[in-house]
């Protein structure tokens, strides 16, 4: 029998356990392209107790988690746009949208996107910046599904580790 997926709004008691999947993640997705005092410090500061857990009580974000029998197994972090530069007043940033390996093709991502596209619409969104790893393909594909549009570079630093990233932008 195959689990069911269920979606839900991330609360602050979710801090602990959204950590711990986020850098579960990443880790899996790209922890072998980093030095390990790298890492560890971007993972710190992502995640640790000042970071994501610290959104959860910040009325800017909204996080939306996919469970697996009250098991974290993806999530989707929206809310200001952060990167430097000009944005519209109306425009809002895709933080993170990160699902556990073993769900990957399971409709998951695109669950989780519906949800922050609607949510945003909702809100008067107009437009959704978003940086993805240059050679993050399948993250790439589902944001060009969307209608993302490649927009610039971006340097996304891990620890002292520079990264080239790549700003997308959806006008909503």
């Amino acid at each position: 029998m195959t689990a069911t997926i269920t979606y839900r709004d991330a609360v602050p008691a979710d801090g602990p356990e959204l950590a711990a999947m986020a850098r579960r993640s990443f880790t899996d997705t790209f922890g072998t392209l980093y030095r390990q005092e790298d890492l560890a410090l971007f993972l710190d500061q992502a995640f640790g107790s000042s970071g994501l857990p610290a959104d959860l009580t910040d009325p800017a974000y909204r996080v939306r988690v996919a469970t697996e029998d009250e098991r974290i197994v993806g999530y989707c972090k929206i809310g200001p746009v952060t990167f430097p530069g000009e944005w519209s007043d109306s425009a809002m940033e895709l933080h993170q949208l990160y699902i556990l390996g073993e769900h990957h093709g399971a409709g998951l991502a695109p669950a989780l996107m519906d949800w922050a596209l609607d949510t945003m619409r909702a809100g008067g969104t107009t437009e959704v910046i978003l940086s993805v790893f240059i050679d993050n393909h399948r993250a790439r594909r589902l944001y060009e599904r969307y209608g993302f549009e490649e927009i610039g570079k971006y340097t996304f630093k891990v620890g002292d580790h520079e990264d080239d990233d790549r700003l997308m932008r959806l006008e909503l």
